[in-house]
């Protein structure tokens, strides 16, 4: 059984909670819990300042999703989808701000699976660590290959492989460098594409205020309701949009992991938490707000892009071409933030024995460079796949990640949970960054979560994600046990 973890009120010095707790009593924690402190030191190098921190987050969550993915979303729902997405905001949000109570208290590498295991013990810790990592290679896969799709506009006769590997090579180096000129490259790609979002909200609202574009006629605030009720397909459709728009989210959670690589992550991981959901939420929301507005949702097929429709109906005939540029630059923004947070996940488990002790290595800069290769190296995969199968790679990978995302974020709203179980009342008073509404915030996100796993369960699409995601589970379950970890982790627990 895992002791007791250290409470909020301890964290490592330099946060605020630690200037304000006695001298004293932190002594004395400190003392009492040594022997279950890993050997290797845990804190992380300091180099992202809050608007780093705040648009790796962006940019982890807003990519093919958005762009690409709201189609489908639309599709199933029709606008009632602006409440589907309202309602998993308010799940993100609440998700967000379990974490960031978590890591103002305590900014470790590792973050969430560091947490879990604390928390809820090695195995969940292990396990959760693992399954992010799986999240996010399966996403880079899903990314890499649209940057391999997108491509054809410009180079139809290049084979898609060529593109991955070179795509590899780019985002490698990107993860290889100080976390400062990563933070500097990751603000640059999330620049653009929240620039082409705001555009198009922007394009969408001159339409209806001014009458512009080819067919200015055809926009009307009536789409909303007109063409079949705001609840086309009925309250099942509603629902089968849910597990569509959880994983367009997916990705928020990095907040706690690039928190801890910020320079002053008392200040800096509040402010994301609490600014980044809505500015995502109003991405989302009013970007599809535009589209249903602009046209009927029935005139969304997914043969293209929601968004070069827009760019169509303001008869702005590059479209397509500016559209393909934003799109390859989310998917970059998305591989080159997704591969840094599965590398700090990794090594923060390699430093507590739930990952192989390799792992745990970093350079001069704080790089986890053998990390960063390891995944780099796996991700090559992406490369014979698309050689091997160039049209049904995307489909197939792109359905395989939604599990592991809401999986990993029940894990995070589950350990927040036993860590507030485990406070004293003066301790819960103390607490510099609480999360809102305890504990009946926590516990709509904690169900909400299992109802989208009743979806998965209930709708047949999603069962090759459900089977893939719980064989994934046996199968890293197996090897914690085979590999001896769950004796190695006792010693840290």
């Amino acid at each position: 059984m895992p002791q007791p973890a250290p409470s909020p009120q301890n964290p490592p010095r330099g946060t605020s909670a630690a200037r304000s707790t006695g001298a004293t009593s932190a002594s004395t924690r400190t003392t009492a819990q040594a022997p279950h402190t890993p050997k290797a030191p845990t804190t992380p190098s300091r180099g992202l300042r809050a608007r780093h921190i705040h648009f790796i987050a962006l940019g982890s969550a807003i990519g093919t999703g958005l762009f690409y993915g709201s189609a489908g979303a639309i599709q199933a729902a029709g606008p009632s989808v602006l409440l589907v997405y309202l309602i998993a905001g308010a799940v993100v949000y609440f998700m967000l701000r379990a974490l960031g109570e978590m890591a103002v208290a305590s900014p470790i590498t590792g973050s969430f699976a560091e947490y879990t295991r604390r928390y809820l013990g090695p195995w969940a810790g292990y396990i959760t660590g693992w399954m992010y990592a799986f999240e996010m290679l399966i996403v880079c896969l899903a990314d890499l290959t649209a940057i391999a799709i997108y491509m054809r506009f410009w180079f139809p006769d290049t084979p898609q492989w060529v593109w991955v590997a070179v795509t590899l090579c780019v985002v490698g180096a990107a993860n290889l460098t100080s976390v400062r000129l990563f933070g500097e490259l990751e603000f640059a790609f999330t620049l653009i594409k929240v620039g082409a979002v705001i555009a198009m909200i922007l394009g969408g609202a001159a339409i209806l205020a001014f009458g512009l574009g080819s067919s200015p006629e055809t926009s009307s605030i009536s789409h909303l309701w007109a063409d079949g009720g705001f609840f086309p397909n009925g309250v099942g459709g509603m629902i089968s949009a849910f597990i569509l728009v959880l994983f367009a989210f997916g990705g928020t959670e990095i907040i706690g992991v690039a928190g801890a690589e910020a320079e002053e992550p008392e200040k800096t991981i509040p402010k994301a938490v609490n600014t980044v959901p809505v500015r995502i939420l109003l991405f989302y929301v009013l970007a599809i707000l535009v589209i249903l507005v602009l046209n009927p949702w029935t005139s969304i097929t997914g043969e293209e892009s929601p968004f070069v429709q827009i760019f169509s109906t303001l008869g702005v005939n590059w479209a397509a071409a500016l559209l393909n540029m934003v799109v390859i630059t989310a998917a970059l923004s998305a591989i080159n933030s997704d591969l840094f947070g599965a590398g700090r996940v990794i090594t923060g488990m390699a430093r507590t024995r739930l990952a192989p002790a390799a792992l745990a290595r970093t350079n001069h800069r704080g790089v986890p460079i053998v990390t960063t290769l390891s995944l780099v190296a796996v991700l090559t995969v992406g490369v014979v796949l698309n050689a091997v199968l160039p049209e049904r790679i995307f489909t197939i990978v792109a359905a395989l990640a939604t599990f592991a995302t809401i999986y990993v974020w029940l894990m995070i709203l589950l350990a927040h949970v036993a860590s507030r179980r485990r406070l004293s009342p003066a301790e819960e008073q103390a607490l510099s960054f609480p999360v809102p509404f305890w504990p009946w915030g926590q516990y709509f996100a904690i169900g909400f979560i299992l109802f989208a796993f009743g979806i998965m369960v209930w709708q047949s699409e999603y069962w090759l994600a459900l089977g893939v995601g719980v064989g994934f589970l046996i199968l890293m379950t197996a090897l914690y046990y085979a590999t001896g970890r769950h004796r190695h982790s006792a010693d840290v627990a």
